[in-house]
């Protein structure tokens, strides 16, 4: 870790002691308490991690297998509802210089958490399959693709947000 980046760390999680011993007390400004994760992850992170992962890549050959056995108009929507989550960012770039590292702007908040939740596409997906004989393949696979990004963020460590816009935990 650079010098630059241990002062960071150090400022981000309290200061120093007289004695030159860590103090666990975060800074009165700081808009989130606990600071960056620095911890060990469990366990159960590992292996709730690890199945999201699986998820991911099921999704993703899901999606794959529509665009190969479907065409063009299923790969494009693939990839664009697997980028498209993303672009709820988009709704608080004005605010975003005036956050904290890792913070997303409070307007930002409600669009990103419902563009985050596995439920949705889930849901549809389900609905879209009881349809029966009108389901269009494209639509099929963009609600994969949004699957599989949802997944690649929880296997990665990026879940919904806090209204403050801070990583739930």
């Amino acid at each position: 870790m650079s010098t630059a980046a241990a002062g960071t760390a150090t400022s981000r999680t309290g200061g120093s002691g007289i004695d030159g011993s860590r103090t666990s007390e975060p800074h009165a400004d700081e808009p989130h308490a606990g600071g960056p994760r620095t911890a060990k992850p469990t366990a159960f992170t590992v292996i709730r991690r690890v199945a999201w992962l699986a998820n991911a890549v099921f999704w993703s050959g899901v999606a794959v297998r529509e665009a190969a056995d479907h065409g063009w108009p299923a790969g494009t929507l693939a990839l664009v509802f697997l980028i498209a989550p993303d672009l709820t960012f988009l709704v608080g770039l004005r605010d975003a210089p005036h956050m904290a590292r890792g913070q997303l702007p409070p307007r930002a908040v409600p669009f990103y958490n419902a563009a985050h939740r596995a439920l949705v596409p889930a849901a549809l997906i389900a609905v879209l399959l009881t349809v029966g004989q009108a389901v269009w393949a494209p639509v099929l696979a963009a609600l994969c693709g949004w699957l599989a990004h949802i997944s690649y963020d929880r296997a990665f460590g990026f879940g919904l947000r806090t209204k403050e816009g801070f990583q739930r935990d």
